[in-house]
């Protein structure tokens, strides 16, 4: 299944509080569960003002629309190409 970078901006997500944090997971896992297997999100990385999220998802439509039934923006999603790796170099 193909990869995707999802960058959502959202104005001061890396200074919410843990539990805070913890709403967010509940309302993405809660809308994935809905939506069903053929979309998983692998993580997340939080910045001051973004996060950067993993899926893996069969089209760019289905990004799509866990951001619209979730609420977080989905600004810019990039399938990833290839993963590279440091061993890549021995």
């Amino acid at each position: 299944m193909p990869k995707y970078v999802i960058e959502r901006n959202i104005p001061g997500v890396g200074n919410l509080s843990t539990a805070e944090l913890h709403g967010v997971a509940l309302t993405s896992c809660n809308v994935l569960r809905e939506m069903g297997p053929e979309i998983q999100w692998v993580q997340s990385y939080i910045v001051d003002d973004k996060t950067y999220c993993i899926y893996l998802a069969p089209d760019e439509d289905a990004i799509r629309q866990n951001a619209r039934l979730s609420g977080f923006p989905a600004n810019r999603i990039s399938r990833v190409a290839t993963i590279l790796h440091p061993t890549a170099s021995e």
